[in-house]
């Protein structure tokens, strides 16, 4: 479905997000162009497109760190995702952890800043997304898979209902990407939604329930995945 036929909808009463003809400039060039999507609650969202077609960009206004140049995005109602961020997760490209500290270490830093906040406990973060809390190794030390999964780690701390997630499976090796898969259809569930970037789409097919294609800024396409976890 392209963006001439108005918002690409799946079809739900409540939408946890509306994407109304938001566009993004950066000086005199446009990282979005009228872009307008709903996102349906408890679903997997995969954006896919070349370098440059806006996919972070969008996860970014999502998450509340970019304000749209025009538009509208409201999330779980009527709330813009400032007033809605303690409800989102954003992982991003970098890893956002500190390499000389172990595991554990980063993620009782980080559960500071939730203070008043009910949160997982880093233990229970680090032991959903498959780590030993316990590993004396310092972020230094890990291959990219466990970086990564620390990296979600961090991200599922605060318990969000909408998880953001730029390049997941960025530099991994096929099993680990496979991992991260499994580990993301597990979080899914319990309504939670997911929206991910990636240049992968046969890694995030197995858990895409709809695949939203990004071209110069503009969507391209919405298709309907067919999730196998």
């Amino acid at each position: 479905m392209s963006e001439s036929a108005g918002a690409p909808a799946i079809q739900e009463n409540s939408p946890l997000a509306r994407v109304e003809s938001v566009s993004r400039l950066f000086g005199t060039f446009a990282a979005l162009r009228q872009v307008s999507v709903n996102l349906a609650p408890g679903k997997c969202y995969v954006l896919l497109g070349e370098n440059g077609a806006g996919k972070s960009t969008l996860l970014r206004i999502l998450a509340g760190l970019l304000v749209p140049t025009s538009g509208t995005v409201r999330l779980f109602g009527q709330h813009e995702p400032l007033d809605a961020r303690d409800r989102i997760g954003y992982m991003s490209h970098a890893p956002m952890l500190y390499d000389e500290l172990t595991g554990v270490e980063n993620l009782r830093y980080f559960a500071r800043l939730y203070q008043g906040r009910e949160c997982l406990s880093p233990e229970v973060a680090l032991t959903q997304v498959g780590l030993d809390p316990a590993l004396p190794r310092t972020l230094g030390q890990y291959s990219q898979g466990m970086r990564q999964r620390a990296s979600l780690a961090r991200v599922l701390l605060a318990q969000p209902e909408l998880l953001l997630l730029d390049e997941p499976f960025s530099n991994m090796d096929v099993e680990s990407a496979h991992q991260m898969v499994r580990l993301l259809a597990r979080f899914r569930t319990g309504n939670r939604t997911i929206v991910l970037t990636t240049h992968q789409r046969e890694l995030a097919a197995p858990i895409a329930d709809w695949v939203l294609t990004l071209k110069a800024g503009r969507v391209a396409s919405l298709e309907q995945g067919s999730p196998t976890l």
